[in-house]
C-alpha cells in the first residue's frame, strides 16, 4: 500500500504577501517531495486579486517540477460573483477542481473532480453519493474518528480517499469576518488585516487557556494536527493520500519527514521530534483520530 501512496499539500489558507507567497512556492517546487499542490482561495474572496497572478506563475513553476496542481474553490460561496468566480475556475482548469462549498458541485457535474476537507463526508452515504457524480479524490474532515474512516474507506469503491496529517485543522467558516471585528473593523472594510498572523490568530477562553485560532472567516484548531505515529494504520485501513497543510514555516522539512514516512522509515519518535521542532508555534494534537477532544495528544 505505501508504494501507492502520494503527498499533497493543500491550499495556503492564510492571507500571505505576494512576495512570500512566491518564495514559499519556489521552495516547495525545488525541495519539497510532495505529489501534489493544491492551489488557489479557499477563504475569502476578497483575497483573491491580492495573490491571483503570484499564484499562477507558481502553479506553472511547481508544473514544471512535476507537481500535479488541483485548484481548490472558495469554501463559502456567498453570492453571485462569487459562484461566477468558481465557474470560472471550473472552466478555466484543465486538471482536477478541488470542490469546498457543495455550491461547486452542479458545476463539476459530469468531469472528474475533488472533494476538499470543508464539505462534510461523515457517513457512506454522503460519500457515495459524491462519487456517483463524479468525485475521484476525497479529503474527509479531521474531527473523524479511526473508526468512520475505516466504514468510508470500505465504501470508496475507486475514488481515494486523503487524510489531513499536519496543520491546524480547518473546522468551520463564517459569513462574519473574526479578525476584522477583533480589530474594530467592518468586514467590508476590513483593510486586510488577518495579514498579521500568517499562521491564524490565537484565540484564548476566558480563563486564559489556548481555544482555537482565526483567519479571517475561519476557524481553525488551536492545535496542529499530527498523524505520524498513526501512519501505520492509516495505511492499513486503505488511505492514499496524505494532506499537509501550509505554514509559515519548513513545510519542504515537515514533506521529508513524511516522504520518509510514506517510504517505510518508521522512526516515530525522531519523525515526531522533528515536526515539533519546525511546527514550535502551536503543540501536536491527534485526539479525533483516537476518539478523543480533538486537541489531545494521545502517545
Amino acid at each position: 500500500m505505501s508504494d501507492a501512496a502520494k503527498l499533497t499539500l493543500g491550499p495556503l489558507l492564510f492571507n500571505w504577501p505576494a512576495d512570500w507567497t512566491a518564495e514559499f512556492y519556489s521552495r516547495i517546487a525545488e525541495l519539497a517531495p510532495v505529489d501534489t499542490v493544491c492551489m488557489g482561495e479557499v477563504v475569502c474572496a476578497k483575497r483573491e486579486p491580492l495573490l491571483g497572478a503570484t499564484l499562477a506563475e507558481a502553479a506553472g513553476e511547481l508544473a514544471d517540477a512535476g507537481k500535479e496542481i488541483v485548484w481548490s474553490s472558495y469554501g463559502l460561496i456567498a453570492d453571485e460573483k462569487e459562484l461566477a468566480a468558481t465557474r470560472d475556475l471550473v472552466e478555466s482548469s484543465d486538471g482536477l477542481v478541488e470542490a469546498n462549498d457543495i455550491t461547486a458541485l452542479p458545476l463539476l457535474q459530469g468531469r472528474p473532480h475533488a472533494i476538499g476537507p470543508l464539505v462534510n463526508v461523515y457517513n457512506e452515504g454522503t460519500l457515495q453519493w459524491l462519487v456517483s457524480r463524479g468525485a475521484t479524490r476525497i479529503c474527509l474532515p479531521p474531527e473523524l474518528p479511526r473508526e468512520a474512516i475505516a466504514r468510508l474507506v470500505e465504501s470508496a469503491g475507486d475514488a481515494e480517499l486523503e487524510i489531513q496529517v499536519f496543520g491546524r485543522m480547518p473546522l468551520a467558516l463564517s459569513a462574519r469576518c473574526y479578525h476584522a471585528r477583533a480589530h474594530g473593523l467592518h468586514k467590508d472594510g476590513c483593510q486586510y488585516v488577518c495579514d498579521k498572523d500568517p499562521d491564524g490568530m490565537p484565540v484564548d477562553t476566558l480563563d486564559g487557556e489556548e481555544f482555537l485560532a482565526v483567519n479571517g472567516i475561519q476557524t481553525l484548531s488551536h492545535s496542529i494536527v499530527e498523524l505520524s505515529a498513526e501512519i501505520d494504520e492509516l495505511l492499513e485501513m486503505g488511505i492514499t493520500r496524505f494532506r499537509l497543510s501550509p505554514h509559515r514555516i519548513d513545510m519542504a522539512a515537515i514533506a521529508h519527514v513524511w516522504r520518509g514516512l510514506l517510504d517505510g522509515n518508521r522512526d516515530l519518535p525522531r519523525a515526531r521530534r522533528i515536526i515539533e521542532t519546525v511546527a514550535a508555534f502551536a503543540p501536536p494534537s491527534n485526539g479525533y483520530f483516537h476518539g478523543r477532544p480533538g486537541a489531545e495528544l494521545v502517545i
